[in-house]
């Protein structure tokens, strides 16, 4: 039995372990490894676990033993779900082991903007204290106006976690929830993304990565949005459109960034379109590491193998995604409600 794990810089541990303890042979690439390598190595393997990495067709059609597709994650766009329905592979996610660690950690980093954690840092480091001068002033969140845009899992733990806890207004865009929906997470429905963007202080991304939202934030949105607005995303970086964003930010016609999640991973210092931000007080940049806890990682870790195991025994695998494309699946699966 031959199992296939990209993206081996993300260590699972116990994952590894429990597989080559039952047999497996295991083969660990890096993110970097080239298509025609991870086809290759793909062709004769039993089951494909990924996380970042592209899977397109080329290697999905390859495939002459594959049992099925385990992203341990979430996101699902790296892959080619309907090559792989063709060939009639599973292919399933984790969609829930991080629900409410990235809702934390889209809080964290607006936290860090309003309370400018970066540039008092740095004045620390440097020369050891900070006096109350007009530089420093911070802002509440109390009060304030938080849009979401996607409210899902995810952005209905954001809104719970700023209304209760912060007593922010929560307004939501999302075609794919109701008002009374939104009305029962506390989350006042906005059917004009540009009408929202515009009353918000924060604005903080919580939806998939698809043909309808790729670049939902581009520069009639960032244009829309207030020049003191922060804007925080902790989904996909292309949901945004970076090179629009890095001339918002350098130009002032937006008050900061906190953004855990790029076009293209990962970041560089230089040589990268979003390098400038690195200099910028007001943008905090984070490795896409929201969902890095011990307790997200143990349940991803958990529920990995669930799904592993599942396929290769050959019982019908687990889907506890709504996402259609993974629902439009009709082989080897079963769904959760």
């Amino acid at each position: 039995m031959k199992i296939v794990r990209t993206d081996a810089e993300l260590e699972l541990p116990r994952v590894d372990a429990r597989l080559r303890a039952n047999g497996a042979s295991l083969v660990l690439l890096p993110e970097t490894t080239p298509t025609e390598e991870l086809a290759r190595e793909v062709r004769d393997a039993d089951l494909l676990l990924m996380c970042y990495a592209s899977i397109p067709a080329s290697v999905i059609g390859g495939a002459t033993r594959l049992k099925g597709i385990v992203k341990y994650g979430v996101g699902i766009d790296a892959i080619d779900i309907p090559a792989a329905i063709r060939r009639g592979i599973p292919v399933v996610n984790v969609p829930g082991y991080a629900e409410e660690t990235v809702a934390e950690g889209a809080l964290s980093l607006v936290l860090a903007l309003a309370r400018k954690f970066k540039p008092l840092q740095r004045e620390m480091e440097s020369h050891g204290w900070a006096w109350p001068e007009r530089r420093w002033l911070a802002s509440d969140l109390a009060g304030k106006t938080l849009g979401l845009i996607g409210v899902g899992r995810i952005g209905r733990n954001v809104a719970r976690m700023a209304g209760q806890g912060f007593r922010m207004h929560v307004l939501g865009f999302d075609p794919y929830v109701d008002a009374s929906r939104m009305a029962r997470a506390s989350v006042e429905k906005c059917d004009d993304l540009c009408a929202m963007l515009a009353r918000c202080d924060v604005v903080s991304l919580h939806c998939v990565l698809n043909a309808e939202t790729r670049r939902i934030i581009g520069e009639r949105e960032l244009a829309a949005m207030k020049p003191s607005a922060l804007l925080i995303n902790v989904s996909r970086g292309a949901l945004v459109d970076e090179d629009a964003l890095v001339r918002a930010l350098a130009e002032r016609r937006l008050g900061g960034a906190g953004l855990d999640v790029y076009g293209d991973e990962p970041l560089s210092r230089s040589g990268h379109r979003l390098s400038p931000l690195f200099a910028m007080d007001n943008v905090i940049l984070w490795p896409h590491l929201t969902f890095h806890t011990a307790e997200a990682m143990q349940r991803l870790e958990d529920e990995t193998l669930e799904r592993c195991f599942e396929m290769l025994e050959g019982r019908p695998v687990l889907v506890k995604s709504h996402d259609p494309r993974l629902r439009a699946q009709s082989a080897h699966v079963h769904f959760s409600d």
